[in-house]
């Protein structure tokens, strides 16, 4: 049964989506607009950034779960490189297919309480992809917000 799998996959889902309208409400030359600099991250926070912050934990989260790689992609996901609506969206569409290939690797919902090294520590696969959908949102509410100041 996979129950929760698919409650956790309509969740990522929703992140999904909700990128994609950011993405689409804000015009090409304000989609890095930046209102503030978040010194603490070092990340200047815009619509563009927020989304692509947001996808990133989500790939982060998958890639741990299937190829154990938990490096950050802010590496990737830098917005010298994806700068454009067209290019953010294109990460955002090999986001959802590194997700779909992770949830297929679950066979059912007892495949959630297995426990994998992420990256440190031994968490329950269920763990990881809460923890993965909290700081995507997290993200994608900065992006919002910023978007609202436009």
């Amino acid at each position: 049964m996979r129950t929760l799998i698919e409650a956790l996959n309509k969740q990522f889902d929703g992140i999904d989506k909700r990128q994609r309208e950011l993405i689409g409400v804000v015009s090409a030359d304000m989609l890095f607009w930046t209102p503030i600099s978040q010194s603490d991250t070092l990340i200047t926070m815009s619509v563009g950034g927020g989304v692509l912050r947001s996808a990133s934990m989500v790939e982060q989260a998958f890639l741990g779960l299937t190829r154990r790689l938990w490096d950050d992609p802010f590496e990737w996901t830098l917005p010298e490189k994806l700068s454009t609506s067209g290019a953010i969206t294109g990460y955002l569409d090999e986001v959802v297919d590194t997700r779909q290939r992770g949830l297929a690797f679950l066979v059912s919902d007892d495949d959630l309480s297995r426990t994998l090294p992420a990256p440190e520590i031994l968490k329950p696969i269920l763990q990881v992809l809460i923890e993965a959908i909290a700081r995507s949102e997290n993200y994608l509410g900065r992006a919002a917000a910023v978007a609202r100041m436009l």
